[in-house]
């Protein structure tokens, strides 16, 4: 499913570029079309702006000549095409054939567009390749090289996911920690979607759907409104373990549409003035808030805050092109860090109120959403850096077990909630019913998200990693015998 998944992925990527050719057209089968070596010269002079070489005959001497030729282009980019070989493409073999595109979407698509967000999330830019070493040895050298290329790629899916984790923080508890699973119930591209064309999602209706509409739904808005081409279908992310590269294709695609999003400098300082102007009226607002429900009962302080809650997210989608856009603080003008300051103070004076009210909730209710929090907080962490699969498996088994212990409890405090009376000595309610539900639906996304199933997927993979590395090192221990050696070429695979 995976490999299908891909294919499908990459061949609309592909028709999505192929359109802005010279003479557009479209392909149908990726592993046939390939084999001439047309379709990859035409894919990579639109990507590069360049004019390739190429035969114009359809021979199998003139495919061969076209394909080296793209191979040939690739490596000159000091792109790593590891057992990529002519003879493997011409046959149209599907692993070789998805690797070489997916090679091509990560430097092109991928990496060009997270070179942008270099700054901004404290990632190694990629003008640090000129600044390796030059000495006569050219082995040390090519290794300086090869390892700072690769920091790169990790550090580039890590500033794209940064930046849709970014997205989606402006409108609530929205987890993203991976281009995998977190993307599986639809939410992620719709509060995408809502942050860069506020009025186009309704996010409250959305969280009450099931995966497959939302999903749906994201990608017709995206289509028909942010003429984003339809990557994926629901049925390819609402699974267990949809294929992280055909998601990071899809989702970098909204980041291109971000970039294309910015605004003249003029336009821009008078809407910054606008923003900061409602920031200061909703900080005001909050704050008498605060001093009039101070002797209230709970019931009414909560169903206040709702209040709040509600015109501040209908007023704030007009200003959140602003308070999304230009990310590099390096970017930002004065009056912009000064209004990102002044929104970053207002959403944690907001946290605070909702985490006040949270604890002041009447038992065992209290209980349950310390609870819920510890849960939904384990949950929205990051995993542990593969790249060191000894010491993730040592975190993941940690996470584990305190999962676990944590969901041993899951049946008494959804019996407890289920069973809650919800009035007090004079039948009044004590609760107000909007956060009765919010709790239970909150219970039914741990129960669904299945955070064990995935931390156990991740330590079997850590493990195997493990023992690969092991059994690597015993084996180059054998070959090779001095300690300093096995370490470079460990290091090196």
């Amino acid at each position: 499913q995976r490999e299908s998944t891909q294919k499908k992925t990459f061949t609309s990527w592909i028709n999505s570029i192929l359109a802005k050719h010279t003479s557009p057209y479209v392909i149908s089968d990726l592993y046939t079309d390939i084999q001439q070596g047309h379709l990859l010269l035409d894919l990579l002079e639109v990507l590069s702006g360049q004019h390739l070489p190429r035969e114009k005959g359809f021979n199998t001497f003139q495919c061969r000549s076209n394909i080296e030729n793209a191979l040939t282009f690739l490596k000159s980019r000091s792109l790593k095409l590891v057992n990529i070989h002519v003879a493997d493409i011409i046959e149209g073999k599907p692993s070789i054939v998805l690797g070489l595109i997916w090679t091509i979407i990560f430097h092109f698509h991928i990496e060009e567009l997270a070179r942008t967000l270099a700054c901004t999330y404290n990632q190694p830019s990629l003008d640090c390749s000129s600044a390796v070493d030059s000495s006569p040895k050219a082995s040390r050298s090519a290794n300086k090289s090869a390892k700072i290329k690769e920091r790169w790629k990790i550090s580039a899916t890590k500033a794209l996911l940064l930046w849709a984790k970014e997205q989606c923080s402006l409108h609530g508890s929205i987890p993203v920690t991976d281009f995998k699973s977190s993307w599986r119930s639809g939410l992620p591209f719709l509060a995408i979607i809502q942050t860069l064309r506020p009025g186009l999602v309704d996010l409250e209706k959305a969280k009450a759907r099931s995966n497959k509409e939302n999903l749906k739904e994201a990608f017709r808005i995206a289509e028909l409104e942010l003429n984003i081409p339809r990557l994926l279908e629901p049925e390819d992310v609402d699974i267990m373990n949809p294929d992280e590269k055909s998601i990071m294709t899809y989702v970098a695609q909204f980041l291109q549409y971000s970039r294309n999003l910015r605004e003249s400098e003029e336009d821009m300082q008078e809407k910054v003035r606008e923003a900061m102007s409602w920031l200061a009226a909703q900080e005001k607002k909050l704050a008498k808030l605060l001093i009039d429900t101070e002797s209230e009962t709970y019931y009414q302080k909560y169903k206040e805050m709702m209040s709040f809650m509600e015109a501040f997210n209908q007023e704030k989608n007009p200003f959140l092109p602003v308070l999304s856009s230009k990310r590099s603080e390096a970017e930002l003008s004065e009056g912009q860090q000064q209004m990102r300051e002044e929104w970053d103070k207002l959403i944690s004076q907001i946290n605070e109120w909702k985490v006040k009210l949270d604890q002041m909730l009447p038992p065992p209710l209290d209980s349950i959403e310390a609870w819920l929090q510890e849960v939904e907080h384990l949950q929205a962490e990051d995993l542990p850096d593969l790249q060191d699969p000894f010491k993730a498996m040592f975190v993941l088994r940690e996470i584990i077990v305190v999962f676990k212990g944590l969901m041993d409890c899951f049946d008494s405090h959804l019996a407890t909630l289920q069973s809650f009376k919800n009035e007090d000595e004079k039948n009044m309610p004590l609760v107000l019913p909007e956060k009765l539900e919010e709790m239970k639906r909150r219970f039914s996304n741990i129960r669904f998200t299945n955070s064990n199933t995935f931390l156990e997927y991740h330590y079997g993979l850590c493990s195997a990693i493990a023992n690969e590395v092991m059994l690597k090192l015993n084996i180059w221990d054998m070959k090779y015998g001095t300690k300093e050696s096995v370490e470079s070429l460990l290091e090196n695979w």
